[in-house]
């Protein structure tokens, strides 16, 4: 096998897999250690077998497998190649999250009165200001709008019954737009696509509801929350009884009016879709007013939004030393803190919720360069993979912090690299818990009932024709393996997901401990006397506890084959000791 180079290390250090052992160089010394042993061999034999089995021209792959505890490479196809990693980025985010931010990190959202108070009259507006935090929503606190409630709370405290003006939506402190500009248009009204904004009610979206009412009248249309604030055109019928549903809620942008048309019939169950907001702020804004209003406040002005600096009613060294701040200026009158940092990685990662995603990795370039837009993100987070975690600069280009862009890139080695870094830091146990688990219902709905359940851990990736898993497994021995698959160009994600789930269950398998038998040559001699060599094939001779199902995983062959290869073997409990032929 031709040398590999597992990863960049900076100059003066690589690490290679030749044929005949491992080489490491770092300046002045050398060192070699043994060439791979059998089990080892045949483990990279299969895998290979398995990607290779799919007959995939088109297909680009990028990947690696390496041993946590003994630094040997298990497994490596391309690991230098960048490609689209999908979801796969979340793991990238994570990491310089946990690295510039810490665990604890919460995002506080702001109620702010930009005028003097008198005798319980706001003379000016009342500001909800957003720093990124993206759990404005039910997902930790209960209702929709319960933090807000607790915002306006600290009006009343304040003793305002009147404001004079607006309440102003301001998502200033992340500048530029929510959405990179190379997000598939086709995605753009989906709740997995929403804008990443500084303010972000409710995840940026919400949920349009269509009610059937008497034959032949409009049906009911709503959005929840109430009063959104969303033009919404309804042009639908409710049918008769019994006829088919051929109703259709049409957006072609987010920044298009919501149109409802088509038939529902009378009687039947109501119809929700969920969208994507297209004016984030507005939306927050209305909302706020709507709590206020409810806790007996009048406001004179409407719901409006602050998104450029210009427009924004609070400077920002305002909002950071409000005690410098003139009596007349911009007054706190309530916060809200979010949940700690750790928290919401979990809804990444386990969730893999790009609008958690995006705003993370906006949050990290606003506090490593005061850029918090899409780019200063990628610049913060790359000098994190680079200058940190020893990643080369060739292996990892980032648009975006969740993995929806398409023109990301970055190997499989950059992955297996992060998860070592990572494995040997303080924030290894807070990032080992942000990982889905195979197996569980609520995580990574896979390999069940397999050596993996309960045991791998990784994140998941797809976009059109991408599909990744990158993660941790313990092996049969319980050796840690890092591991990162990327393929692109595949032409079905759901056959690539049953390929990464034979790899990561041929992983959990893997046993220092088994030695395959040698193959013997038989010599037979043909008609005219003349010796001839005939290989068997290899043999096993069986372990207590093994079965013919592992045995055929061992190998990646089916259990069918091994059968026809074995016609007298007792399929009941094997006897430690007997040796079975394994097919080629």
């Amino acid at each position: 096998m031709a040398p590999v180079l597992l990863m960049g290390q900076g100059p003066g250090q690589e690490y290679r897999t030749p044929a005949t052992g491992t080489v490491e160089s770092t300046p002045g010394t050398t060192s070699v250690t043994p060439a791979p042993d059998p089990a080892q061999e045949a483990l990279a034999s299969q895998i290979q077998a398995i990607i290779d089995g799919q007959n995939w021209a088109a297909a680009e792959w990028s990947v690696l497998a390496v041993s946590l505890d003994t630094g040997d490479t298990l497994f490596a196809r391309a690991p230098e190649r960048p490609l689209a990693p999908a979801s796969n980025v979340k793991l990238l985010t994570t990491a310089a999250a946990l690295h510039y931010l810490g665990p604890g990190y919460r995002f506080r959202t702001f109620l702010i009165a930009d005028g003097p108070i008198r005798d319980g009259v706001l003379d000016g507006n009342v500001v909800l200001y957003g720093t990124g935090d993206p759990s404005l929503s039910d997902r930790f606190f209960g209702t929709g709008t319960a933090i807000l409630e607790r915002l306006a709370e600290g009006l009343v405290a304040a003793g305002i019954h009147h404001i004079t003006g607006d309440v102003v939506g301001d998502g200033t402190l992340l500048p530029g737009r929510g959405i990179p500009a190379d997000w598939d248009p086709g995605s753009l009204n989906d709740w997995y696509a929403a804008p990443a904004t500084a303010l972000a009610f409710n995840e940026n979206v919400f949920r349009l509801r269509v009610a059937a009412e008497g034959e032949g009248s409009p049906p009911t249309v709503e959005t929840v929350p109430a009063d959104a604030g969303l033009p919404v055109s309804n042009q639908a019928v409710t049918s008769r009884r019994g006829t088919r549903n051929r109703l259709a809620v049409v957006r072609a942008h987010p920044d298009d009016s919501v149109t409802v048309v088509g038939e529902i019939p009378q009687g039947s169950r109501d119809v929700w879709r969920q969208l994507t907001v297209a004016d984030p702020e507005t939306f927050a804004a209305t909302a706020m007013k709507r709590v206020i209003e409810e806790a007996g406040i009048s406001v004179e002005g409407q719901a409006r939004r602050a998104r450029d600096l210009r427009e924004s009613p609070i400077p920002q060294d305002a909002l950071w030393a409000p005690g410098l701040v003139a009596s007349a200026g911009p007054t706190i009158l309530a916060s809200h803190d979010s949940p700690p940092l750790i928290d919401l990685l979990e809804v990444v990662n386990k969730e893999s919720h790009n609008l958690y995603a995006e705003l993370i990795f906006r949050t990290i370039g606003l506090q490593v360069s005061g850029d918090g837009s899409y780019r200063g993100g990628a610049e913060a987070v790359e000098a994190f993979l680079v200058q940190e975690v020893g990643i080369a600069p060739d292996q990892v280009h980032l648009t975006d912090g969740s993995g929806l862009s398409p023109t990301n890139r970055v190997s499989a080695g950059a992955f297996v690299r992060t998860l070592e870094f990572m494995a040997q830091s303080p924030y290894w146990p807070a990032f080992w818990s942000t990982l889905p688990e195979a197996g569980n219902p609520r995580e990574l709905r896979r390999m069940y009932r397999t050596r993996a359940a309960g045991n791998l851990r990784a994140k998941t990736g797809t976009i059109e024709r991408t599909s990744s898993l990158s993660g941790l497994v313990r092996s049969a021995a319980g050796e840690r393996i890092l591991f990162s698959i990327l393929a692109n160009e595949v032409p079905s994600t759901t056959a690539a997901k049953r390929l990464e789930d034979r790899i990561g269950t041929r992983l959990a398998d893997f046993d220092r401990s088994f030695q395959p038998l040698p193959d013997r040559t038989e010599v037979a001699r043909d008609a005219d006397g003349t010796p001839e060599l005939r290989a068997q094939n290899p043999r096993h001779r069986v372990r207590s506890g093994e079965n013919l199902t592992v045995i055929a995983r061992r190998y990646g062959v089916s259990l069918d084959d091994l059968l026809q290869a074995n016609p007298g073997v007792d399929r009941r409990p094997l006897q430690p000791g007997q040796v079975l032929t394994i097919p080629r």
